[in-house]
């Protein structure tokens, strides 16, 4: 299978390569060299979170806003 580069330095992943990968439109990959020296064209998954993103909303819901507005006015 081959490719041709393009003047701007692209090419077009062939479509058997890109139904293996699982590459759709909009789909990001990598290319890494592997230990013997080849270049591999990877599909990248989702972004690890960040350890402040993994507890975001881990607190459950909170009081409404009426109720904040009553407990900050003192109503009963």
């Amino acid at each position: 299978m081959s490719a041709t580069v393009t003047a701007k330095g692209q090419i077009t992943i062939p479509k058997a390569v890109r139904d293996a990968l699982g590459v759709k439109p909009g789909s990001k990959v990598d290319f890494r060299r592997n230990a013997a020296g080849a270049i591999e064209i990877v599909k990248e998954g989702p972004k690890l979170k960040s350890r402040f993103d993994r507890m975001r909303g881990s607190a459950g819901p909170g009081p409404t806003t009426e109720e904040l507005m009553a407990l900050l006015r003192g109503d009963d």
